[in-house]
């Protein structure tokens, strides 16, 4: 029987679960779904009568995974921004559904697009078929600066900096992306170099705060991070303190980030695809990059597993199971990554009282693996059943 003919209520029985928040599993739980919603979380006792009964006996539950850094509109494929450029709107909404449905098979169920052309990711909001989407439209970067073939490009004057900003609020996204450096997908672009002032972020990030509108700055160099930071931004994203010739230390950026509470979001997740190799200069700069990152997750900074899903071969739009693993690097336990995948995102992307746990009143976004995740975060590679919003997802 398929989800979508079950009757009212829905009871989803498992070997453990981990709601989203404790690093203590419930043994033998018994999950009952109301449509959409989640409306009780029991453990060791018999499904209502009336319940449609599904038994993934051996299964552990996890909240559906919430990856708060993709790019629907970028295939995951060799050449992803000449790939999008051949495409005219139409088929850059199916490729984007189609890497929705990725992500949807490997467990994610919410997702936020930091950057897609033409706002073609506020169209895709509320699909049945697709992770719920948060948007951002396309970022907000200086002309010819990182990702301007995506149309964000504005001059870096006060009065055009808030009309794009108002532009975005007018077609309704979620969140504004600005790109404070440059980025290696763009020529004519460096990362260590910052692309606005301090004074030209704080115009852009106070115009969207006056329209509830949270702020997230791609920051690769140590400039960018801090004129995010002296701007008031909320969010982050790649903090890897890129340099010409490596890495930077981090100095006094560290307690800043530490104090302010910014959400940095960090760019994890490799996928085991044949063929793919991350660039030279990412390869050589990876070790300081992680540590790092460990130093900031170790003074306690507010970071979140974000993939940049689309950008390349080894980011399909399924890596952040990938990346979960892999956060053991900067030394997190299995419970920690889960968590910053789950609530933590969650909280991030506005959604802290609908996503990211398996409590009452929650999106019935659910993931059921074999195994146990928070012993084996690869278990995560054996996804047995996804359900988005109460419906099962097919896998095949």
């Amino acid at each position: 029987m398929r989800v979508s003919d079950r009757p009212r209520l829905v009871a989803i029985r498992a070997r453990a679960l981990f709601d989203g928040v404790s690093a203590t599993p419930v043994a033998d739980p018994v999950l009952i779904l109301d449509g959409a919603t989640i409306i009780a979380v029991d453990h060791a006792v018999a499904p209502p009568p009336q319940a449609q009964v599904v038994d993934l006996a051996g299964a552990t539950l996890l909240p559906g995974l919430i990856d708060p850094h993709v790019h629907l509109a970028f295939d995951a494929g060799a050449d992803p921004v000449t790939a999008l450029a051949e495409r005219d709107d139409s088929a850059a909404l199916a490729a984007m559904t189609a890497a929705g449905r990725v992500a949807l098979r490997g467990g994610v169920t919410t997702v936020r697009d930091l950057g897609d052309r033409a706002y073609l990711s506020l169209t895709l909001r509320g699909a049945g078929d697709l992770p719920t989407i948060v948007a951002a439209g396309p970022p907000i970067t200086t002309p010819a600066g990182h990702c301007h073939f995506l149309g964000g490009q504005t001059e870096p004057a006060p009065a055009a900096l808030r009309a794009a900003v108002q532009e975005h609020a007018d077609r309704g996204v979620d969140v504004i992306k600005v790109m404070a450096s440059g980025g290696t997908m763009t020529p004519g672009t460096r990362q260590e170099q910052a692309q606005f002032s301090p004074d030209q972020l704080r115009i852009l990030v106070d115009e969207a705060h006056r329209l509830g509108l949270p702020v997230t700055a791609h920051a690769h160099g140590t400039s960018s991070i801090r004129a995010a930071l002296d701007a008031g931004v909320d969010g982050m994203e790649h903090v890897s303190f890129w340099s010409a010739d490596g890495v930077d230390d981090p100095g006094d950026l560290t307690g800043r980030i530490v104090d302010s509470g910014v959400a940095v979001g960090l760019t994890a997740g490799v996928a085991p695809v044949p063929g793919a190799t991350p660039p030279p200069a990412v390869m050589t700069r990876m070790p300081r990059i992680i540590a790092n990152t460990r130093s900031l997750y170790e003074a306690g900074a507010h970071l979140l597993i974000g993939t940049d899903a689309g950008i390349g071969l080894a980011k399909p739009h399924d890596v952040l199971r990938f990346a979960l693993a892999q956060s053991a690097l900067i030394g997190t336990t299995p419970a920690a990554a889960l968590r910053l995948a789950t609530s933590t995102a969650a909280a991030a992307c506005g959604l802290a009282t609908r996503k990211g746990r398996l409590a009452p009143g929650f999106d019935a976004d659910i993931v059921a693996v074999d195994g146990d995740p928070l012993a084996d975060l690869g278990a995560l590679g054996s996804i047995r059943a996804v359900f988005a919003r109460g419906v099962s997802v097919s896998l095949s």
